[in-house]
């Protein structure tokens, strides 16, 4: 028979079928044996009656977690069954014994994350990687069908965009480089002959920061627009977002009911528009509504992001920020020149920034100063100052962290469990 996945077995609901997969759990007697099968669509309950398998029942009462088997039999329903259904098993082929499975009850994050590479075979993980593969969809789809074109730009870089101070540096052919923080400084040039352009790839932060919110490696969803207003910038940022939470609720149920997330707390997302305040409505709000005094010209921190996040359901477009604490390509406001054309997305529940974007500054004079500022060598940006000298355009644009954005779609208590192989201070293997 041709093989099917478990889910399209359970579809089919009555009749013979053939699946094939890994022990998700077993146990047994002298005269059945019950194992759990799992594949990628799913998990399913197979019966075996030792009368059908005299000649092979040692065997089968080998059978360990994470064994390959591949087998036929009839489906039926069986309320009963972990999933509502039940194969009678009639053919077994045993592909692999599996050694005794080096994860069980005894979960705690040091060794989770020694045996990674094993742990992505549990329901959790897998629920979560479906929903990434999702998330990365809805991202592509959305700036497609505005127009975006696909870009890519260099990961090592010789210089600076996000802060010296989260830099990797690198030995390259002896000559010291570095990781890119962002694809941005090698974006801009690109609008200027594709107009619209966005990237998923990954950024390196040197951050030395063990919270649950940060990775050192991790995959940035970018845009870059020609022409176009701070407005359309906010404007898409938060279409994306709705894009992707109104995608994964329609095709990741089972998902997200196997990480037991209350999807009531993402339906506003969809539903609702975000409010969009200023850096000083902000701080008057949280002084007012949570007894927080934030000297103005200070950026927000975690702690702050999160009490904000309390006040709504739905992500906050925080603009208009002191100049001091963004980067140096963000535009002055023409009416406020100690602020800048750029925003913060801030997601609900505790989950942090999810983009951060702007207006770029169009002034080589006003790029040079703030570099200068900032203790970098404004020779060093020279192939981005000739966007400024031929034919500069106003222009901007926003990046979205992946991960971030997973966790919170996922309701996951920690950020590493949002990616295959996380990447952070302490974690490098496997």
């Amino acid at each position: 028979m041709k093989f099917i996945s478990i889910s399209e077995a359970m579809k089919k609901g009555s009749g013979k079928v053939a699946v094939r997969g890994w022990v998700y759990r077993e146990r047994g007697s002298n005269k059945f044996k019950f194992i759990v099968l799992r594949d990628s669509s799913d998990i399913i309950q197979c019966v075996f009656k030792r009368e059908k398998f005299e000649e092979q029942w040692e065997d089968i009462d080998k059978l360990s977690i994470e064994s390959s088997v591949m087998l036929e039999g009839t489906i039926k329903k069986d309320s009963r069954a972990p999933t509502g259904y039940e194969i009678d098993v009639d053919k077994l082929k045993i592909v692999s014994f599996a050694e005794p499975f080096p994860i069980n009850k005894d979960l705690n994050e040091k060794l989770l994350g020694d045996r990674r590479h094993l742990w992505l075979r549990s329901r959790k993980m897998t629920a979560i990687l479906k929903i990434r593969d999702t998330v990365l969809q809805a991202i592509r789809e959305h700036w497609r069908k505005k127009g975006f074109y696909e870009y890519h730009s260099p990961s090592f870089i010789g210089m600076q965009c996000e802060g010296g101070s989260t830099l990797f540096k690198v030995d390259y052919f002896g000559r010291p480089l570095y990781l890119a923080q962002t694809w941005q400084l090698h974006a801009e040039p690109g609008i200027f002959a594709l107009e619209k352009i966005f990237t998923i790839q990954p950024s390196f932060r040197a951050e030395r920061s063990k919270t649950s919110r940060h990775l050192t490696e991790y995959w940035h969803a970018e845009m870059e627009v020609a022409w176009e207003d701070f407005k359309y910038l906010q404007d898409d940022g938060e279409q994306l977002v709705k894009f992707v939470v109104k995608r994964v609720l329609e095709k990741n149920k089972k998902e997200l009911d196997i990480l037991k997330r209350d999807i009531k707390k993402l339906e506003p997302t969809v539903s609702k528009k975000f409010p969009r305040l200023t850096y000083d409505e902000v701080l008057q709000i949280l002084k007012q509504k949570k007894g927080l005094v934030i000297p103005w010209g200070k950026d927000l921190r975690t702690i702050e992001e999160d009490k904000l996040s309390e006040l709504y359901d739905t992500p906050v477009i925080v603009t208009h920020y002191p100049k001091e604490v963004k980067a140096f390509y963000m535009k002055e406001d023409e009416k406020n020149p100690k602020v800048v054309l750029g925003y913060d997305m801030i997601a609900p529940e505790g989950y942090g920034e999810l983009i951060g974007g702007s207006q770029r500054e169009e002034s080589i004079k006003k790029l040079e100063e703030n570099l200068r500022k900032q203790g970098e060598d404004p020779k060093k940006y020279e192939f981005y100052f000739d966007t400024r000298r031929y034919g500069s355009v106003p222009h901007g644009g926003y990046g979205l962290g992946v991960e971030r954005l997973i966790s919170w779609i996922c309701g996951l208590s920690t950020i590493k469990d949002a990616i295959a192989f996380p990447r952070t201070m302490t974690r490098w293997y496997p």
